[in-house]
């Protein structure tokens, strides 16, 4: 399928950035009738639409040279790169001397022919790179991109860890962060955020993003846009976001990285693409195409995402780039024989940017030469490359401005610190003696620090660490020891065992250290490179013989705090029974160790709340709260709750392990307890005709009154959760469709709102179209997934 060269057109009036110019939207993309929609769907980024960019596109595109066109849709390291041979061992390709010896990439930037280069870190590099490129024939500037994922000096939590922050607010301020630092050595372009969602913790990219749900991870979708790009992406500080994996990554089969994903039209637009579009909608300059195939056409040669939907339903004007070498592996995929065909299928779907394979620069002369790739097709990647290229003002401003950030800013310390405090979830707080073991209280002198994690610097700052320094950690072991010096007590150190081991030499000390404390803390999970690229894992209990030393420590009747680190959700099923207070810390960055203790101490309250469910056992998984309820369902119509009588065995079920999460989405716990009562929604019911409009909004009104019951200021996060029963395809069991941070001081009640539109009401039928139709809505507000409260309405 070939590419048109103009798939939307370009309004002579300058939309809001981040805007639609037709509320329409929703209609087209859904095949409604009576839509407001006149013609196509406007482009999503209003820079990159800009008449004086599109101007300057032209002109420069009327003088470019054919080696100097590919040359903006290609990509390399600062080493450059010597083309792999495709799995089939393609003769042409083995034939062919040059995609066998090693490219030079500062003669290609000296040539004008390198668009792009990827984790050239520091500014003395960009600038060599970039002022061979503004000696070139042209002058076009390169464009510089990294994985800075969760910060770039200064390192906040893990995305999965961010997100349980549920703070929208808080992820755009740290975005922005990240691209002050990251601007200042010459990268304007980041691969991140990975949008993906992730129901299967299994998967090692879990960590990348804000986990299971498309309602919360189109939020944290948007703000971490809004945070790179601001409202010019123009500015010194701005940076284009590259938002990935585009599509259905997350759902990879088994949880294997880079393994297959196969679904319907309707799971892959109700669950999946939301947290894209949503990003595409703030303004998302460019895209990266992922590993996986999907329905069995590798995403990187799939039509249907980038020109279908992607361009031709939302407007997308930035450009795309493939994963590492994806474009090489669409021979590993066996739909190209050679590297000319993996060329072809690639450019032709929409992905202009080829990273690493040298297939574009190689493989485009031919196939032109031979009438098998138009040149429009060639010159639409060259314009979309160019757009973002003038939005971001690099012809103006091509180098690094400012002093280059080398280690992290310490005026940026407190903001990814009250992240990484935000981004705790306590699962569990059982009393000891009439007590609740946390926060520490004044009567702990002694604290036992137990485990491979307490001191481990470079493991705090998570897989894509950006460009860190270990140096600049805070560990726990450092923070918990200068507080309980102050407070004139002491910490016992053990190492216990290192992450992945079966060595037991530690034990003795860990369980002497133990015995002689008030309290144990124990630091536990995984190293960092056990979640991220390449980090799926079969089993989910702590690694190597941690398990063990946990029992031996537990046993010891001394209470014990249990941190986890990591980067996914861990089988705690036995830790759950006898460890009286556990917390999710997940990797917590630059500020790890400060925010740990002001947390473990009480200096703050923790707030986090799961973003994917805690399985019970690995067999669970995938995993995720928002089920479908079959037709014969293992408990009441709500899954959330466990079987009200009956015949139990022939429902949906394991007969070993309950259907339910051990630690369900959404949930919490704090130092203070929180209360909801008085659901109410605004009307009873809602004329179809009104409901069924795409641009409705504010439908039905939903209230609840929320306490803190308990004796000390805390934040909660209110959760909004919808059922819709009596549709013509089966809706999940409930599905978030609001949330609100709310800070209360003790007895403190407060009226949460939340508002319901189409986008809330809204489904995909069968045919692929988001309707709402004639059915009973429940409604649920709460602190989790299983909250309780609730309202009921019709649509009729």
């Amino acid at each position: 399928m070939k590419r048109s060269p103009t798939s939307c057109l370009r309004p002579a009036v300058l939309l809001l950035a981040g805007t639609f110019a037709c509320a329409g939207i929703h209609a087209e993309a859904s095949g409604q009738k009576g839509s407001a929609m006149t013609g196509t769907v406007a482009p999503s980024n209003a820079q990159l639409a800009s008449p004086e960019i599109e101007r300057r596109v032209e002109a420069l595109l009327k003088q470019m040279t054919l080696a100097e066109k590919i040359g903006q849709l290609v990509q390399y390291n600062d080493q450059g790169f010597s083309a792999p041979t495709p799995s089939n061992g393609d003769k042409a390709l083995a034939a062919n001397p040059e995609t066998k010896t090693q490219v030079d990439a500062m003669a290609l930037a000296k040539q004008g022919r390198l668009g792009s280069m990827l984790n050239v870190i520091g500014a003395q590099k960009t600038r060599a790179f970039q002022e061979a490129a503004m000696h070139s024939r042209l002058h076009i500037p390169i464009l510089f991109g990294a994985d800075v994922i969760h910060g770039y000096r200064t390192i906040y939590p893990v995305p999965l860890g961010l997100a349980a922050s549920w703070d929208t607010a808080l992820v755009r301020q740290l975005s922005h962060m990240a691209a002050t630092e990251a601007t200042t050595a010459g990268v304007k372009w980041f691969y991140s955020p990975m949008v993906d969602i992730s129901r299967d913790a299994r998967w090692g990219r879990s960590t990348e993003g804000a986990g299971e749900d498309a309602y919360l991870g189109a939020a944290m979708a948007r703000a971490y846009v809004r945070g790179y790009q601001g409202s010019d992406l123009s500015r010194p500080d701005s940076v284009a976001a590259s938002v990935k994996h585009f599509a259905a990554y997350g759902a990879a089969e088994a949880g294997r990285e880079y393994n297959t994903t196969d679904m319907s039209d309707i799971r892959l637009r109700q669950v999946y693409l939301p947290p894209y579009k949503a990003a595409v909608e703030a303004g998302a300059a460019t895209m990266m195409s992922s590993f996986n195939a999907l329905n069995g056409v590798p995403a990187t040669a799939n039509p249907y995402l980038m020109d279908e939907i992607l361009r031709k339903e939302w407007g997308f004007d930035g450009f795309v780039v493939s994963d590492y070498t994806a474009v090489m592996e669409l021979t590993h995929h066996g739909i190209a024989l050679d590297a000319a065909t993996a060329t072809k299928k690639a450019l032709e779907a929409g992905v202009e940017v080829d990273m690493m394979s040298h297939f574009y620069d190689t493989q485009i002369p031919k196939l032109l030469a031979e009438h098998k790739l138009s040149m429009a097709t060639v010159d639409e990647a060259v314009r979309r490359v160019l757009r973002v290229k003038f939005a971001l003002g690099l012809f103006e401003h091509p180098y690094a401005q400012g002093t280059e950030v080398t280690h992290a800013v310490q005026a940026h310390r407190p903001l990814v610190r009250r992240a990484a405090e935000e981004s705790f979830v306590l699962l569990r707080n059982a009393p000891v003696g009439g007590k609740a073991v946390l926060p520490l209280g004044n009567e702990v002198t002694s604290v036992a620090l137990i485990g491979p994690l307490a001191d481990a610097a470079n493991e705090m700052q998570g897989a894509w660490g950006g460009a860190a320094q270990a140096p600049d950690v805070v560990t726990l072991r450092q923070a918990l020891e200068r507080r309980m010096q102050q407070r004139g007590g002491h910490v016992l150190f053990a190492h216990g065992t290192d992450i992945d081991s079966d060595s037991t030499q530690g034990f003795d000390a860990a369980v002497q250290a133990a015995r002689q404390a008030d309290v144990v803390v124990m630091a536990l999970g995984e190293s960092s490179q056990m979640s991220g690229e390449a980090g799926s894992r079969a089993y989910l209990d702590l690694p190597g013989n941690q398990q063990q030393l946990l029992e031996k420590v537990v046993a010891t009747g001394k209470p014990v705090v249990l941190l986890v680190f990591s980067g996914r959700p861990l089988v705690l099923d036995w830790a759950a029974g006898h460890v009286p207070a556990i917390m999710a810390v997940w990797f917590p960055g630059t500020e790890a160790g400060n925010a740990l203790a002001n947390v473990l101490f009480g200096d703050v309250a923790p707030s986090g709340k799961l973003t994917m469910s805690f399985p019970r056992a690995v067999g669970q998984e995938p995993l995720y709260y928002n089920q479908f309820p079959t037709g014969r369902p293992a408990g009441d119509a709500d899954l959330s709750r466990p079987p009200s009588g009956g015949d139990t065995r022939f429902v949906s079920r394991y007969l070993d392990v309950p259907n339910d999460a051990l630690f369900p989405f959404g949930y919490g716990l704090s130092y203070t307890s929180f209360a909801y009562a008085g659901v109410h929604v605004s009307r009873s019911t809602l004329p179809l005709a009104q409901a069924n409009r795409p641009d409705a909004r504010s439908l039905v009104t939903v209230t609840a009154t929320l306490t803190n019951t308990g004796k000390r200021e805390a934040t909660e996060v209110a959760q909004l959760y919808v059922r819709n029963l009596g549709a013509s395809v089966e809706q999940p069991v409930r599905s978030l469709k609001g949330f609100q941070r709310v800070t209360l001081k003790p007895g403190e009640s407060r009226q949460v709102r939340f508002e319901l539109g189409f986008p809330e009401l809204s489904f995909y039928d069968v045919h692929s179209h988001q309707v709402v139709e004639p059915t009973h809505y429940t409604v649920w507000v709460g602190g989790s997934s299983q909250a309780t409260q609730s309202a009921e309405f019709d649509v009729r």
